[in-house]
């Protein structure tokens, strides 16, 4: 059984203190708030959601799972890009030199399963390879964290789900009101809700990528608007079952997420500072999920030992003691910041039973598995909402090297 936590008092934390509201869960962000009508097969998720094929049945003993390169748009002239619920739009590049997307489509499916590259950018990082990394392990293959040849078979059945696909922005999304995030704790504590900056930040945790990628994806178009219809990475595994979500705000959360409310129910996570990943199993000791990971620091080090999942808070607030940050002076004044996606903890907060520590989403998806954290265990917010939905109170958890 999933239990939301709503006993948790004000915690200090070691640079990643949080303080429940005592509601169990605050109201999802003003920009989630905006609903697509439900789909006529009681898919909750939004007009954007995926709908792709099953994996293909027939795939033979010599079927390989092959890349499709996505190329960027050339830059658009003076008009929005447009068109049907037609193919992927990765054969409109006019230059050798525009930029490419070769891993793409293996990042797409291997995030529909659970392994997630992080942010889905098209290039063969430490992300990707630690995606692949753990699908291999999942399924006894050689862990090599490319796409060699036992890989792609595997791999085959998923061969046509297509890297991108093009959508339609609702057009309802065109009443959210943005507003910029200042970077200054004092001045977030003045705002109602750490939401998203603006049309592109929200789109691109949507489809768990990078305001960049966007760009690049739509002729370099850096602004986008309800009604216009933009490609984006095909991610998928986006529904949600009407009546699997009690909370309204942290299904809305989840909705603009992309993340689906069917996920594996985990009984143990690894958190693996070596790997710098964070592994999910189920109670049968299989692997099902894998995220790369921020994990502490020089001045937070990881907790190393075993522990277990407390409970989970929906779009928390954060209580901002500058006490508990060695990056920050004493003398600043103690905070309570409002809840929301570009909070410190992001949408999510899954308590553990180590005093002070959790984990939690960020505000910055680029920069996990890069940056460090002050000691908890930090994934973009897309992952840390699945990885919530998969594990419970009780769920073991247990640090290593």
């Amino acid at each position: 059984m999933r239990v939301a936590f709503t006993a948790i008092a004000t915690l200090a934390l070691m640079g990643c203190n949080f303080a429940d509201s005592g509601e169990g869960s605050a109201a999802a962000d003003n920009d989630t708030a905006q609903k697509a009508a439900p789909a006529p097969d009681d898919n909750l998720a939004d007009s954007m959601a995926s709908r792709d094929p099953a994996p293909a049945a027939d795939a033979g003993p010599d079927a390989m799972f092959t890349d499709t390169p996505v190329s960027a748009a050339p830059a658009a002239s003076g008009t929005s890009q447009a068109g049907g619920n037609s193919a992927p739009a990765n054969s409109t590049a006019t230059s050798s030199s525009a930029p490419q997307f070769p891993m793409m489509k293996a990042q797409v499916v291997l995030d529909r399963m659970g392994f997630s590259p992080g942010v889905v950018d098209g290039k063969n990082g430490a992300s990707t390879k630690n995606a692949i990394t753990g699908y291999q392990e999942a399924n006894d293959l050689t862990p090599s964290g490319t796409l060699d040849e036992a890989t792609r078979r595997k791999l085959a059945p998923y061969d046509n789900i297509a890297p991108t696909r093009q959508v339609t922005i609702p057009a309802n999304w065109s009443q959210i009101s943005f507003k910029k995030v200042p970077d200054d704790a004092e001045a977030q504590a003045k705002m109602e809700r750490l939401g998203y900056n603006d049309m592109a930040e929200k789109l691109a945790e949507r489809f768990h990528t990078t305001a960049e990628v966007l760009a690049a994806l739509n002729g370099a178009k850096q602004q986008f608007a309800a009604g216009e219809q933009i490609t984006v990475p095909n991610v998928g595994s986006d529904a949600l079952k009407k009546g699997a979500v009690d909370d309204a705000g942290w299904q809305q959360t989840l909705q603009s997420l992309g993340v689906g409310s069917e996920q594996p129910k985990v009984d143990k996570i690894v958190v693996d500072k070596s790997d710098g990943v964070l592994r999910a199993y189920d109670g049968s000791g299989k692997l099902v999920a894998q995220f790369t990971a921020t994990m502490g620091s020089e001045h937070d080090p990881l907790p190393l030992g075993d522990w277990k999942i407390l409970g989970t808070a929906y779009n928390p607030p954060f209580s901002y003691n500058p006490e508990l940050f060695w990056d920050v002076s004493d003398s600043k004044d103690k905070l309570q910041l409002p809840p929301g996606p570009n909070g410190p903890v992001g949408v999510v907060w899954i308590d553990l039973s180590k005093e002070h520590y959790g984990i939690h989403g960020t505000s910055a998806p680029e920069t996990i598995g890069t940056a460090q954290s002050h000691g908890c265990i930090r994934l973009t917010n897309w992952d840390a909402a699945r990885l919530a939905q998969m594990v419970h109170s009780g769920t073991k958890a247990h640090f290593q090297a």
